[in-house]
């Protein structure tokens, strides 16, 4: 991808070494402080453990923080300015076809960090990966997934891109409303809430897709390989692909992302397209 030079965003939040890491063993917590965590947790139906760490986190925030500044590598600093190009492209690209469409888009935020984050959504560490919070509107990314994403067969700047441009797809679902039917589904008929999930998934791909067609129009920026490099991203984190790795058996019906068939599949309708309306993973339901 021809990234550089290209224009950055300013919707992102770079938390690295700025109290991101969730220390354990932090300040006691009085008598009153737990139970009132426990009766949130008996009314909202959270983890109490989750309100626990956000709490710790809340109150380590409040001590003083080392203020100085941690010196990155060459390579660190040039992949935290390439997500903030990419998920540019995305405001860029969504901006005008929600415009075109006749409504208003509303982009999210981007949180950079290391090791554990708090987010609206509770405290998750960088082990789970990239995740996008309904609650707060804004994708979470830890820039060593990149690497892992190399070692699972997917290099390449446009696989980079494409886990971002998923992520944001999430927030398309959040602020049109399809997240919301999906939890609605998953009550209504639990026995196949990993389904609808992977629904909501697959849509997310396409959606991804549809960013990489919309984007190529507008900058021109593709170069030979990249497509590859993304359909090989979307083979490589099928929840398939991920089970045989691990030395599991494939199971079917514990997937949540879908399978390398399923992405590929949903990935490259998106990118042929270009069409938002092409990427109903929902129909007849």
């Amino acid at each position: 991808m021809r990234w550089k030079g290209q224009r950055q965003s300013s919707n992102v939040e770079d938390r690295r070494g700025r109290g991101g890491r969730i220390a354990r063993g932090g300040g006691k917590m009085g008598i009153g402080t737990i139970v009132v965590v426990l009766i949130i947790s008996v009314i909202t139906g959270k983890n109490p453990l989750t309100l626990f760490q956000m709490v710790g986190g809340s109150q380590q925030s409040s001590q003083p923080q080392n203020s100085s500044p941690v010196q990155r590598s060459a390579a660190e600093q040039e992949l935290a300015l390439f997500a903030k190009t990419v998920l540019a492209s995305t405001e860029d690209a969504w901006n005008a076809e929600f415009k075109r469409r006749g409504s208003q888009y509303k982009a999210p935020g981007m949180v950079i960090f290391e090791g554990n984050v708090q987010s609206a959504c509770g405290v998750n560490s960088e082990q789970t990966g990239p995740f996008y919070c309904p609650g707060d509107h804004k994708l979470y990314l830890a820039l060593g997934f990149f690497q892992q994403l190399k070692r699972m067969g997917a290099p390449g700047d446009f696989a980079q891109a494409y886990v971002i441009a998923h992520e944001v797809g999430h927030h398309i679902q959040n602020i049109t409303g399809t997240e919301r039917k999906m939890r609605q589904m998953q009550q209504r008929d639990p026995r196949n809430k990993n389904r609808y999930l992977v629904m909501l998934e697959l849509q997310a791909d396409c959606y991804a897709g549809v960013w990489a067609a919309l984007s190529q129009k507008q900058k021109n920026w593709l170069e030979t390989g990249d497509i590859e490099e993304g359909l090989d991203a979307a083979a490589s984190i099928g929840d398939d692909t991920l089970q045989k790795n691990a030395g599991r058996r494939v199971n079917v019906e514990s997937f949540t992302h879908g399978s390398s068939q399923q992405r590929v599949k949903w990935l490259k309708k998106g990118m042929s397209t270009g069409d938002i309306n092409q990427c109903d993973t929902f129909s007849g339901i």
